[in-house]
C-alpha cells in the first residue's frame, strides 16, 4: 500500500478544492497516483473537483516578442512572486525574448550563450542570468520558448506576466487579438474538436464511464450517457466551438467568418504550468530542528 503523505493531500487539495478526507481517500484508493485521484475526485464529487486543477504554484513571467510574421514567447521562472516584480529580472525576460525573436536558437543552451550584456553582467545571456542570481539572492530560469518563422501573421496578448498567447492568423488583426483574449480567458486545447489530443479524450471518456455506471441506468442509456458527455467535453475545449467571450450568442469560428480571419494556430503559456512544487511539512520541520537542538544540547 502506498504511502499517503500529509504534503500528497494538500497538493490534491489545492488542485481540486476538495475537503482533505476526499482527498485522502481518493489518494488511497489510487495507491498514491496523483492523476487517477483527481479523476476519482471528478467522478465523486463532480466538476467541483476540477475547478482548480489549472491552478500552477511556480513563479515566473511569460515575455513576447514580435515584429511582423515573426517573434517568440518565452516563460523565465523564478522562485516567488516578488521577484518577478523586480525591474532586473523583467528586463532579463523581456531582453531573452528578443533574443529569441531575432536569433531563433533551437535549445535553452543555444539561447544562453548568445550575447547580452545587463547590469553590469555580460557577455552572455548565461552570464547576466548567473550575475542576476547572485545580486538578486533567488535562483532563476529559463524554462521553455517557442520561435514563430514568420509563416503567418502574428499577434498576441499577455494577461499580466502570468499568461501569454500567441496566435498565427491571416486577416483582420482586431479579430485575432480578440481570439488571443479568449483563449487566455477560456483555456481552449486545440482549434477543433478534431484536434483534441487522444489521452485526454479517452480520460473524459473514462470518468464519464465511471459515472455512467455509478447511476444504474440501462446500458444502452448508459452508452448514451458516455458519448454526450465526451461530445460536450470536445465542444468545450476546442476554440473554434468555443462561445466567444465577448458576444456568447456566436462561437469564435463564426465570429471570425464575419472578420473574414482565419485562425491557423495558438500557442497558449501560463506560468509554471505542469511544475510540481514543494509542500512544506512545518510541523516535521519544526520537530526536526528541535531534535537537533536537543542533540547538541
Amino acid at each position: 500500500m502506498a504511502n499517503i503523505t500529509a504534503g500528497m493531500v494538500a497538493e490534491l487539495r489545492a488542485k481540486t478544492d476538495a475537503p482533505m478526507m476526499e482527498c485522502k481517500k481518493a489518494l488511497t484508493e489510487a495507491e498514491g497516483d496523483m492523476v487517477k485521484a483527481e479523476e476519482l475526485l471528478r467522478v465523486k464529487l463532480g466538476s467541483k473537483a476540477s475547478k482548480a486543477s489549472a491552478r500552477v504554484t511556480a513563479e515566473g513571467v511569460i515575455a513576447i516578442a514580435t515584429a511582423g510574421k515573426s517573434g517568440a514567447m518565452l516563460e523565465v521562472n523564478c522562485e516567488t512572486d516578488f521577484v518577478t516584480k523586480n525591474d532586473s529580472f523583467l528586463a532579463l525576460a523581456n531582453a531573452a525574448a528578443q533574443l529569441i525573436a531575432a536569433h531563433h536558437p533551437d535549445t535553452i543552451d543555444a539561447l544562453s550563450a548568445l550575447a547580452y550584456s545587463q547590469d553590469g553582467f555580460g557577455p552572455t545571456l548565461e552570464d547576466v542570468r548567473k550575475g542576476l542570481v547572485g545580486k538578486i539572492g533567488e535562483n532563476m530560469s529559463f524554462r521553455r520558448f517557442r520561435y514563430f518563422d514568420g509563416s503567418s501573421k502574428l499577434t498576441s496578448y499577455l494577461h499580466g506576466t502570468r499568461i501569454g498567447v500567441v496566435v498565427e492568423f491571416e486577416g483582420d488583426e482586431a479579430a485575432a487579438r480578440d481570439v488571443a483574449m479568449h483563449v487566455a480567458a477560456m483555456k481552449p486545447v486545440s482549434l477543433t474538436s478534431a484536434d483534441v489530443p487522444a489521452e485526454l479524450i479517452e480520460r473524459e471518456r473514462s470518468v464519464a464511464t465511471a459515472k455512467a455506471a455509478e447511476s444504474g441506468k440501462p446500458a444502452d442509456i448508459a452508452s448514451k450517457m458516455i458519448e454526450g458527455a465526451v461530445q460536450k467535453y470536445l465542444k468545450e475545449v476546442s476554440l473554434f466551438n468555443q462561445p466567444f467571450v465577448k458576444n456568447d450568442k456566436q462561437t469564435v469560428e463564426q465570429m471570425l467568418q464575419a472578420a473574414k480571419t482565419q485562425v491557423k494556430a495558438f500557442t497558449m503559456y501560463v506560468v509554471g504550468e505542469g511544475i510540481e512544487r514543494k509542500v512544506d511539512d512545518f510541523a516535521a520541520e519544526v520537530a526536526a530542528q528541535v531534535a537537533a537542538a536537543k542533540q547538541t544540547a
